[in-house]
């Protein structure tokens, strides 16, 4: 089962600076023990200096996540304020079927209301949504349909 980490980097920053990343390390943690069979795809982890790139390397790294979030399972989305590219990855792994869970206070937001199939308050209310078993009956009940 791939699950892909969408999240906040930069945001709506506009100096080239990231977020913090530490949410990463407890959803993944929370996927290891809860989840076993996941197979987690962080883009993040995999290019830590993107806030650095050139425009080419920019566009080939967007499609690759794009991409890989379209060809996901499970979409787990960190998104405390608003971002540009996890709403596309939303987007991408919604239309192919995705079960997307989100971690936001921005319930009001239409793109998270409208691509999510669960949304949770912040990273300890998932990491209870994924020991109690409630995330593994989502995708069940997803796949079933």
């Amino acid at each position: 089962m791939k699950v892909f980490l969408a999240g906040i980097i930069q945001g709506s920053l506009a100096e080239p600076v990231i977020h913090d990343q530490d949410w990463r390390e407890p959803i993944k943690a929370a996927l290891a023990a809860h989840l076993p069979q996941a197979e987690v795809y962080c883009h993040y982890s995999r290019h830590p200096d993107s806030i650095t790139y050139e425009l080419p390397e920019i566009r080939e790294t967007l499609a690759t996540g794009n991409r890989c979030a379209a060809e996901s399972d499970v979409l787990i989305a960190y998104v405390p304020s608003a971002s540009m590219g996890t709403a596309i990855e939303m987007h991408e792994a919604y239309a192919r079927g995705a079960v997307i869970v989100t971690i936001s206070p921005l319930t009001a937001n239409w793109v998270l209301r409208a691509y999510s199939d669960r949304i949770l308050p912040d990273v300890a209310a998932f990491e209870a949504f994924a020991a109690s078993g409630e995330l593994t009956a989502l995708i069940a009940a997803k796949r079933n349909l």
